[in-house]
């Protein structure tokens, strides 16, 4: 029979020959194995270190320059859109302080807002489609028409934009008849809310993109709503720009899918920097290009055409000029 001494014996001897193994394999390691480890986790030390020190050096000047441009805002784009009106369009998902800081550079330029349409998540959802067909269709006014091939988002952009831009300078600040209604009716179906009086209609439209991409199944009709409700305001009135920040220049981003739209892009400007001070002062200057009859693709992103127009906007004569 095995007694205790044996199997204290027999522990004995396994932390021993552990231990020996442990000297052994450390002597044997020794060289020239972990001195090649120590050489190259020193090296991966220091180039952590320089990497960190660059780092903190381009965020600083990032925020010094863009401390620079916002104290210099209201110069860069004073008189640019005056006596112009602006009605904000947002995007569920949107960036309240991007878009914040958007409508005070719009107030900085000289223009008008003259009220904000939030999108809901019931609006972009695709399940939602047929009800938004169904909504746009019942209080579509008579001068508003369908083409056989619009989707259910083109419908709704359509009358959504006639109630709140127009490309009648006489009409600009009065209210549509209809507009009531619309506006009235998309907020009852919960697809819409409303903020001050967008009803008064303006003569330009910036559309807030969501701050992230769509992802999953209905990524594609989503962003397609956005995009569609760009290209109506556009129709609608004298020009649209559709802004957010970098991500949404990204695949499966509401700017990337205008971009990549041959049809709008040729219509609708974009900014794809707007959570920048320099991008909130260009998508001023895209919207006073706009008013020229033409667009362009600004920002960072995949697919611009520069960092802003080529020509830097021609201020809108005051009362007093």
């Amino acid at each position: 029979m095995i007694d205790f001494r044996y199997h204290l014996v027999s522990i004995v001897a396994i932390f021993l020959a552990l231990s020996v193994g442990i000297v052994l394999g450390t002597t044997l390691l020794k060289e020239p194995a972990i001195d090649t480890a120590e050489t190259l986790a020193n090296q991966l030390r220091v180039s952590n270190n320089e990497l960190r020190a660059e780092l903190k050096t381009v965020q600083g000047r990032d925020v010094a320059n863009d401390a620079f441009v916002t104290a210099d805002t209201p110069r860069l784009v004073r008189d640019a859109l005056a006596g112009e009106r602006v009605v904000i369009v947002e995007a569920p998902g949107g960036s309240v302080s991007m878009r914040e800081a958007v409508q005070q550079v719009i107030t900085e330029s000289g223009a008008t807002v003259s009220g904000r349409v939030t999108l809901t998540d019931k609006y972009v959802d695709a399940a939602q489609a047929l009800f938004v067909e169904k909504v746009a269709t019942e209080v579509k006014p008579i001068e508003t028409t369908f083409l056989p091939e619009d989707t259910p988002y083109d419908k709704a952009a359509a009358v959504l934009a006639g109630a709140i831009v127009t490309g009648d300078p006489a009409q600009v600040g009065k209210t549509n008849p209809v507009a009531a209604g619309v506006l009235e009716a998309f907020q009852r179906g919960g697809l819409i809310t409303v903020t001050e009086q967008p009803a008064k209609r303006a003569d330009l439209a910036v559309l807030i993109a969501p701050a992230e991409p769509y992802t999953g199944d209905g990524a594609v009709t989503q962003a397609g709503a956005v995009v569609s409700m760009a290209t109506g305001l556009d129709v609608a009135g004298r020009g649209t720009v559709l802004t957010g920040p970098l991500s949404s220049s990204a695949a499966g981003g509401v700017v990337a899918a205008l971009r990549d739209d041959t049809v709008a892009a040729e219509k609708v400007s974009t900014v794809d920097n707007a959570d920048m001070p320099a991008g909130r002062v260009v998508v001023v200057y895209a919207l006073r290009e706009q008013l020229s009859g033409t667009s362009g693709q600004y920002g960072m992103g995949p697919g611009v055409s520069g960092i802003e127009p080529s020509a830097p906007p021609t201020p809108t004569p005051t009362s007093g000029g």
